[in-house]
């Protein structure tokens, strides 16, 4: 390979290659601090990765004590070798061959069951307040307490103002001093004593301080509708607290999940397991779990579906997916035939990119409300070749529940190919046995004591008949009590020559 030296004219000092004139002979200096041995320097410039290896310090060669060609040479050398290069878990090769972290994948949902999906671009905003108690309910505890705060606060304002209009209008107010006059509502002078009037008639407080007459039969008609708006607005105001502080969303922080999903055998089986618990004494009745995968796919017309969700089997057909949620269980899926996860190995798995969205849904038993509490686990957070530790111990007179070693796993031995090729070679190793051992019953029978006295007296190709039952000959040799009883072993039917006559 030829290089011309205008190749490098944009490399720095430490990549530059002096070449010694003619009739110079390259001078050795030995360098003042020899580098350990077998260390490698790896610099890269311009698309290229160059390694040098450092010689012994005994004899320790440098820059310029080899000419252009020798170096070229070595460099060539160097590149046609395969590069060592370390590949942390979990990371990708990168342009160079360096090992880069791997991208981390957006969640569906997160760890605390939050889902991680926000709706944009809604134009009919209206269809909120046509379900204003679900609105207000769904609103966050900052704006539900300003609601509530203006809910009352307006009416108040509102009906104050019209009760000071009601005494402002009959001249109630220019008669404050006259007794022989009679106000719609005695003791109102003003705005603030209006206002403090309508608390009270909303409120049913009734200092007795101020009371409506009889002569206004207008107040008389404000004090019933006050009285009824001012219940309605209570009930749903209290509604809205009640409902809002008795959901169960906080029940589902006492519903814990595993930090990690495990992959191992169970039952020769190949099975996706993982852990819930309850963290409470009061107990979710009637418990149900159930798995989502979300993976996108793309269909065989060429569509493509984003974030498709495909069940999980974790036990509906048996009925194992209802759960007496007491202490924490490890739910399994088996990875069958049915699951997404049949062809999967563990080389496979770590180039996956979906999520497991796994959902438990019971009733409060303190509160009778539903309760559903959700998590999630990604690829990389699934663990072949795992199990988790026991955490339960029996103790005097009860069962002691270890929740420091919920999420402590432990490794076991598992095969690494997908759930096919396990069922594949279990089924081949069961084929093998089975005519294995049909095969060494034949031989053991055929070589027994009987069968070497006969087969001198035997002759080849010839049947001999012995009194009237049926003899058979196989290979020159006659024997009708054994050949019967290995016929019965191989798993066949021996009829007699009388009945296949008759």
């Amino acid at each position: 390979m030829a290089l011309d030296n205008t190749g490098f004219s944009s490399c720095p000092e430490s990549l530059s290659l002096p070449v010694p004139e003619k009739g110079e002979e390259p001078v050795e200096e030995a360098p003042k601090d020899a580098p350990p041995t077998d260390v490698q320097n790896t610099f890269e410039e311009l698309g290229h990765v160059v390694t040098t290896e450092t010689a012994p310090p005994t004899q320790p060669p440098t820059n310029n004590s080899m000419s252009f060609q020798a170096k070229m040479a070595a460099r060539e050398a160097q590149a046609s070798q395969p590069r060592k290069k370390l590949q942390g878990a979990g990371q990708e090769r990168g342009r160079f061959g360096w090992g880069r972290s791997r991208r981390k994948r957006q969640r569906y949902v997160e760890k605390n069951g939050r889902c991680n999906v926000q709706h944009g671009n809604m134009r009919k905003t209206y269809r909120y307040l046509t379900d204003i108690f679900t609105t207000l309910v769904d609103l966050n505890w900052r704006c539900s307490l300003l609601v509530f705060v203006m809910a009352y606060a307006v009416t108040w304002l509102f009906f104050g103002a019209i009760w000071y209009l009601i005494a402002y209008c009959r001249g109630d107010l220019d008669h404050l001093e006259d007794e022989a006059w009679t106000p719609c509502v005695n003791n109102v002078n003003g705005f603030i004593s209006a206002f403090l009037f309508s608390i009270e008639t909303e409120t049913t407080i009734g200092y007795g301080h101020r009371v409506i007459t009889d002569q206004c039969p207008v107040g008389t008609m404000l004090l019933l509708l006050q009285a009824i708006l001012g219940s309605m607005v209570n009930a749903f105001m209290v509604g809205c607290m009640f409902v809002k502080i008795s959901q169960p969303n906080k029940r589902a922080e006492t519903l814990v999940f595993s930090r990690n999903a495990v992959i191992s055998l169970r039952d020769d089986m190949l099975c996706l397991m993982f852990r819930v618990g309850d963290l409470r004494s009061s107990h979710i009745v009637g418990a149900n779990m159930r798995a989502k995968l979300i993976k996108s796919k793309q269909t065989q017309e060429g569509e493509f579906i984003p974030l498709d969700q495909t069940d999980i089997s974790v036990g509906f057909e048996t009925g194992d997916d209802r759960l007496f949620l007491v202490s924490p269980l490890v739910i399994s899926h088996e990875i069958d035939v049915r699951s997404p996860f049949w062809d999967m190995s563990q080389g496979q798995l770590e180039k996956e990119d979906f999520e497991i969205v796994v959902i438990l849904e019971g009733m409060v038993e303190a509160t009778g409300m539903t309760c559903q509490a959700r998590s999630s686990y990604l690829a990389e957070e699934l663990l072949w070749g795992h199990r988790f530790s026991p955490m339960m111990s029996l103790a005097e007179g009860f069962f002691d529940v270890d929740y420091g070693a919920f999420h402590h796993t432990f490794e076991v031995n598992t095969p690494s190919c997908s759930a096919r090729e396990l069922a594949l070679a279990t089924a081949r190793l069961d084929a093998h046995l089975y005519w294995s051992i049909s095969s060494r019953l034949d031989e053991e029978k055929w070589e027994g004591p009987n069968l070497t006295e006969q087969t001198g007296k035997s002759t080849d190709s010839e049947s001999v008949r012995e009194g009237d039952g049926p003899t058979f000959t196989v290979g020159g040799v006659t024997n009708t009590q054994d050949q019967s009883v290995v016929g019965e072993q191989n798993g066949s039917v021996t009829t007699d020559q009388s009945e296949s006559e008759a």
